[in-house]
């Protein structure tokens, strides 16, 4: 073959065994053929339980070619584009140089007064946090302005806030429907100002356009948090997991209570999933999983609920899956999980037929 040649594309059978060498879900699709773009940040900075979601990117690519790619209600919908963006090595080398720094900080409790290392690693974690919202920011406006759906794939639950910025200067105001066991409404939890115990204040407190917060799977949180979310009256509403399972044991369809989520939401929406927002037993490895939580389904039925209400998905992030040091099971939920969401965000945008 001559040397200016191209190589001929490789025939793709959605029917077929998965090509291990394929994209995301081991589709042939490019970015620009895409109508999804999913952006990988490989971040952990300030996980102060348990590790490894900065690999969570990695094992969900590796575990999304085994999805099979036919949906019982949504067809043959991957054949809109879907592709994962390369991972940035340069925000792997922001994350290990955090992580290091972090690590003395997080030992003693973030209590760092009259320590003069400390405060300046502390300094310089909050400085690279900042480094990742401006790459996180430019890697979805680049996705907006070209027409795509961005979908920010953690890390952890700080990774998505540059997201959220350029979500508020190209789309204007929004809700955000936030699945998670924590409030992450702490402020500048152990001193670090861009911690994953803190992206929602941070987008309540920084980012204006974010009219409202809906919180779905709240069940670990402390004093402060539960009287900030208070605090904001109408701009946020919290659907705690324990008042959900009374509702459910008192006999309300799992459907009423997925109306009721979505009908708090604005009508444009960004997706924020924290992946221990489910039972532990979907992602045993997640970095600081919590007794109770959503089934599966019962995720899927409120997203599914959303993209049938007119609402629409402007974007969405799935975070904290931390694969588990023998099995893969924590990055195959994760990757079904990201295709459903896709999916149901495809629907959302008029990008389907009806179904």
């Amino acid at each position: 073959m001559a040397a200016n040649e191209s190589e001929p594309k490789k025939s793709f059978d959605p029917n077929g065994a998965s090509d291990p060498d394929g994209g995301i879900f081991g589709l042939p699709h490019t970015v620009e053929e895409s109508r999804i773009t999913y952006i990988p940040v490989p971040w952990e900075v300030t996980t102060s339980y348990g590790g490894g979601t900065s690999n969570g990117p990695r094992a969900i690519l590796e575990a999304s070619r085994q999805v099979d790619l036919f949906d019982l209600e949504l067809g043959n919908f991957w054949q809109a584009g879907l592709a994962m963006i390369e991972e940035p090595r340069v925000v792997r080398a922001m994350n290990r140089e955090g992580k290091r720094l972090a690590k003395p900080i997080i030992a003693a409790g973030g209590d760092v007064k009259g320590n003069r290392r400390l405060n300046a690693a502390l300094a310089r974690v909050n400085e690279l946090g900042a480094e990742l919202n401006t790459w996180v920011r430019e890697a979805t406006r680049l996705q907006l302005e070209a027409g795509r759906i961005p979908a920010i794939v953690g890390g952890d639950h700080s990774v998505p806030f540059g997201g959220f910025e350029a979500a508020a200067a190209l789309r204007g105001r929004f809700g955000i429907l936030h699945f998670d066991a924590h409030s992450d409404t702490r402020r500048a939890f152990e001193g670090f100002e861009w911690s994953h115990a803190s992206i929602m204040h941070n987008a309540l407190e920084r980012i204006p356009e974010v009219e409202r917060v809906v919180q779905v799977g709240i069940r670990d949180f402390c004093e402060e948090e539960h009287a900030y979310t208070r605090s904001q009256g109408e701009r946020v509403r919290v659907f705690f997991d324990e008042t959900l399972a009374a509702t459910k044991h008192a006999g309300v369809s799992w459907q009423r209570i997925a109306d009721d989520i979505v009908a708090a939401l604005p009508e444009q929406v960004w997706v924020s999933f924290d992946i221990d927002g489910l039972d532990p037993r979907f992602c045993p490895h997640t970095g600081t999983p919590v007794p109770g939580g959503l089934d599966f389904w019962e995720a899927v039925a409120v997203i599914k609920t959303l993209a049938r209400s007119g609402k629409k998905i402007i974007g969405f992030d799935l975070n904290e899956v931390a694969p588990g040091p023998d099995d893969e099971w924590d990055g195959n939920v994760g990757a079904r999980l990201l295709y459903k969401m896709s999916g149901w965000c495809l629907r959302s945008n008029g990008l389907l037929p009806s179904s």
